[in-house]
């Protein structure tokens, strides 16, 4: 479901004169349906960077990168937006929602931006939100107002909503308490079981033991520098 060959990236620094400064260079690898792989690497190495050239937030300077079969790297707009609607989720670190808009219909929104019925939306959002002990006294409250942890939680109830063949999870278990770690470990686990194809950076050692079927260290996708050389 992902396929990656070959990829580049590098950042124009426009306030320093235009530096150009390479990020990574022929990265390639491949996630297969009901596969997790996790990515490895010091801070800075790329980890980022890679899955938001996946998710189409950063475009590549080279190589094919396909997600369900949509080149992400020449994809429209409007290709990526259809995308991230049916075939590709991203759980990130930081919730990002419109304000004063209720817990539950954040959550169901995945599912209701597909022309799912209200009623069976929320109730799968209910269930998700339920399942990840958020007490349904918040569940008509914005998500804005809460705390980190459970802001977290939401945004993974979000996240898997929908059954998205595709998912990009960035530390989804980073900051939880034992019970919910394990909840997110097992949501994991189903979607890998229903064949989703699953890209995921881990700091966790234990759950990227449990989940995560193969690691890509992507320091081997950083360009090397020569010391003095222009960019």
């Amino acid at each position: 479901m992902i396929r990656i060959e070959n990829l580049s990236k590098s950042f124009t620094l426009h306030n320093q004169g235009g530096a150009v400064i390479p990020v990574m260079a022929g990265a390639s690898l491949t996630v297969a349906p009901g596969e997790c792989v996790g990515l490895t690497g010091q801070s800075g190495a790329g980890k980022s960077t890679l899955m938001r050239m996946v998710y189409g937030n950063y475009l590549a300077a080279e190589g094919r990168l396909t997600v369900g079969g949509l080149d992400v790297a020449t994809a429209t707009p409007r290709e990526i937006i259809r995308l991230r609607r049916e075939t590709l989720g991203y759980v990130s670190q930081f919730l990002r929602v419109v304000p004063r808009v209720p817990t539950l219909d954040v959550v169901a929104d995945p599912l209701l931006s597909l022309g799912t019925p209200p009623d069976q939306a929320r109730a799968r959002a209910a269930s998700l939100l339920t399942r990840l002990n958020i007490p349904e006294r918040l569940w008509t409250l914005s998500p804005t107002t809460f705390s980190g942890g459970e802001q977290q939680r939401v945004n993974i109830a979000r996240g898997f909503a929908h059954a998205y063949p595709v998912l990009l999870l960035d530390e989804p278990t980073a900051s939880l308490d034992a019970a919910n770690r394990e909840v997110v470990l097992s949501l994991i686990e189903e979607a890998k079981t229903r064949g989703a194809a699953i890209l995921g950076i881990f700091h966790d050692e234990a759950a990227r033991t449990r989940v995560c079927d193969r690691l890509v260290d992507v320091t081997g996708f950083t360009p090397r520098l020569i010391p003095g050389a222009a960019a």
